[in-house]
């Protein structure tokens, strides 16, 4: 249908009144973490109910257009990537991954190149787990602890902890956010990734320079690990720039990472796999059934011409000469507001991913180039918002202001100004 109404926008207004509306309620009332306290599936079915009573047609024929949305193709694959994702990261964790690498890294970081050592450690270990909340929670500890040993600046090390987790959650090929970004969008993973490097690790490059320069002489007690249990890690990071597909990368991470379980754990058995890896399904719950009620309500809105009105919209303001560089900052416009509004840079993105592909096909936007700026501007953004979810858990653990905590973030913010002249200068992803 070529039919444009901005009614049709109506459901995913109500969606985000409702789940902005109670975020606000509960941080008035002091409630931490207060825009999670209503979790987003839930939040989103009034705005589905809405979006069926509007839509046109016999009820049978609007249920089929919204199962159809669900049941897409790019969904499905979207969801089966998230449990294979989750699987992995619950198994490497469980045998001691995380812990080996945080401790192999600090054992071999110059003293004097500590804080900049931080963020290349929580980069890692995000870039391979493919989660920043994840990451925040297992080395900000470790971040905080050598604050009190030494005389780095509290904030600043959480905030190198912070910046390098929001670094390897945008370039992992198994993050959420790079699932949605490229399944939405329609590109391969290997294409994303390697677009969004050209302009993250300028800006992780400039952060560690200004990381180091503002270090000083730590003393870190030396660590015990076993580099076997880091292997894992490295075979998924491998196979997945070599642009092998991405449910095999995640199968073989996950038989790698039970098979050292087996040898470094003698207790260790096909029971506790298992449980492990149902323990990383569950963990991707929210996100699985988001994606697919996000899926059936977008079918709906773009149905009933609520895509076509938000493009016609941007046409107007931006002009038809706009070209290349008003498509791509109306798509970074897009997802920056969302992940503002949900405070979730996944679901961001899962909202915003089918207008962004309208908007890159109208403006000749290529999907890659479009992939890479959805997930460049939602880490941003989620990296650099107080009320976001990473801000508030290593606010928590090191028990600082989440207000002062976003100052000090400074790759994000290097992220955004490279995103920025990235698109004045119409490079890098237009061949």
């Amino acid at each position: 249908m070529n039919n444009s109404s901005p009614l049709a926008l109506l459901p995913l207004g109500l969606f985000l009144a409702l789940f902005i509306g109670s975020g606000i309620y509960y941080q008035a009332q002091g409630t931490e973490f207060a825009f999670y306290q209503i979790s987003a599936p839930v939040a989103i079915i009034p705005a589905v109910v809405l979006s069926l009573l509007l839509a046109q047609g016999t009820l049978n024929e609007r249920l089929e257009t919204f199962i159809k949305g669900i049941g897409d193709q790019t969904i499905i694959t979207m969801v089966i990537v998230f449990l294979l994702a989750g699987a992995f990261a619950s198994v490497v964790k469980a045998i001691g991954g995380v812990d080996a690498t945080v401790n192999l890294g600090l054992n071999y970081i110059p003293e004097w190149l500590l804080l900049p050592g931080i963020f290349a450690i929580a980069a890692f270990i995000a870039t391979s787990m493919g989660t920043s909340m994840g990451t925040i929670a297992a080395v900000a500890p470790v971040a905080v602890g050598i604050t009190e040993a030494s005389d780095l600046p509290l904030l600043l090390t959480v905030g190198a902890v912070v910046g390098g987790a929001m670094f390897g959650d945008n370039l992992s090929i198994i993050s959420d956010t790079t699932i949605a970004a490229t399944r939405t969008q329609g590109c391969e993973m290997k294409d994303k990734f390697r677009l969004n490097l050209l302009i993250a690790l300028p800006a992780a490059i400039v952060t560690m320079v200004v990381l180091a320069l503002q270090s000083s002489t730590a003393g870190v007690s030396e660590q015990s690990y076993e580099l076997i249990k880091v292997a894992p890690y490295l075979t998924v990071l491998i196979l997945a720039i070599a642009g092998l597909n991405v449910m095999l990368v995640l199968l073989v991470g996950i038989v790698l990472a039970g098979t050292v379980g087996f040898i470094t754990a003698p207790d260790y058995s096909i029971a506790m796999l298992s449980k492990q890896i149902y323990d990383g399904y569950t963990g991707m719950q929210e996100i699985m059934i988001l994606s697919m009620l996000i899926g059936g309500l977008g079918a709906l809105i773009k149905h009933q011409g609520g895509l076509n009105f938000i493009a016609s919209a941007i046409e107007k303001l931006t002009g038809k000469s706009g070209g290349k560089k008003a498509g791509e900052f109306s798509i970074a416009a897009s997802v920056a507001a969302t992940n503002l509004c949900t405070a979730n840079n996944t679901v961001s993105i899962v909202i915003a991913g089918s207008l962004a592909k309208d908007i890159a096909l109208r403006y000749g936007v290529n999907a890659k180039r479009s992939a890479s700026l959805m997930d460049i501007v939602s880490c941003v953004v989620q990296g650099i918002i107080p009320w976001g979810a990473q801000i508030l858990l290593a606010s928590s653990i090191a028990k600082v202001s989440p207000l002062e905590l976003v100052t000090s973030i400074q790759y994000c913010w290097f992220l955004g100004l490279a995103a920025i002249i990235s698109i004045l200068i119409s490079r890098p992803g237009y061949k």
